[in-house]
């Protein structure tokens, strides 16, 4: 698994209160993980892979870590790691969720998929976090826009609330992409805003490199 922008930018835009606890859905290769140890200093991260070299490969990375103290890994499926720590409860809960239907190249795959497993994936999802998510704690999703309206949904169903919503452009006058969401129990005004990556064709924005600049070196 290569590092990618909806990572990168889900790590770099996520913002707590100098949480305690943090768990990470779908880790993959642990970047998300390693972005929000260096951000949240007195975090405790747990990181949930069930691909078994993709959760080696994080491990790996987290032992090569200045904050590897504070990483752990774990490779198993969401739910079986919740139902063996029934007790935890996070103050931030983060996921990079896998877009099964992105992957497959056949249309009716694709719209059996969207309708069946994405749906249950989601569902299970949202329930999971409402069940442990901290009360004053919230839950950022980087999704792709169809994908953002049905979580949103699922949210409210679960007794959550929208907090934030962060559009992201590739370029000024493009469409939406990408959507980053933010929820939790408080029931607030959502705050609303959009990201632009790029100027132009292979020319980084400044929001965009300020944003990552902590992380990569380039910047």
């Amino acid at each position: 698994m290569k590092i990618n922008t909806d990572g990168v930018l889900l790590g770099a835009i996520t913002q707590a209160d100098d949480p305690k606890t943090i768990l990470d859905i779908g880790t993959g290769t642990g970047v998300i993980a390693l972005m929000l140890a260096q951000k949240f200093v007195n975090a405790q991260i747990d990181a949930v892979e069930i691909d078994e070299p993709a959760a080696k490969t994080a491990g790996r990375n987290f032992e090569n870590a200045i904050f590897k103290d504070r990483l752990n890994i774990y490779p198993s499926g969401i739910r079986t790691f919740l139902e063996e720590h029934p007790e935890n409860k996070y103050d931030l809960i983060v996921s990079n969720p896998p877009f099964y239907i992105n992957s497959l190249e056949s249309p009716k795959e694709k719209k059996s998929l969207a309708k069946h497993s994405e749906v249950n994936f989601f569902e299970e999802l949202a329930k999971d976090v409402s069940l442990y998510l901290a009360d004053k704690g919230s839950c950022w999703l980087v999704l792709p826009l169809d994908t953002a309206s049905l979580v949103s949904d699922l949210i409210r169903q679960n007794g959550m609330y929208l907090q934030r919503k962060i559009n992201i452009h590739s370029y000024p006058h493009s469409a939406a992409h990408r959507i980053v969401l933010c929820f939790g129990f408080n029931e607030v005004l959502p705050e609303i805003s959009k990201l632009t990556i790029y100027n132009e064709v292979g020319v980084y924005s400044d929001e965009y490199k300020n944003l990552l600049k902590p992380y990569f070196l380039a910047f």
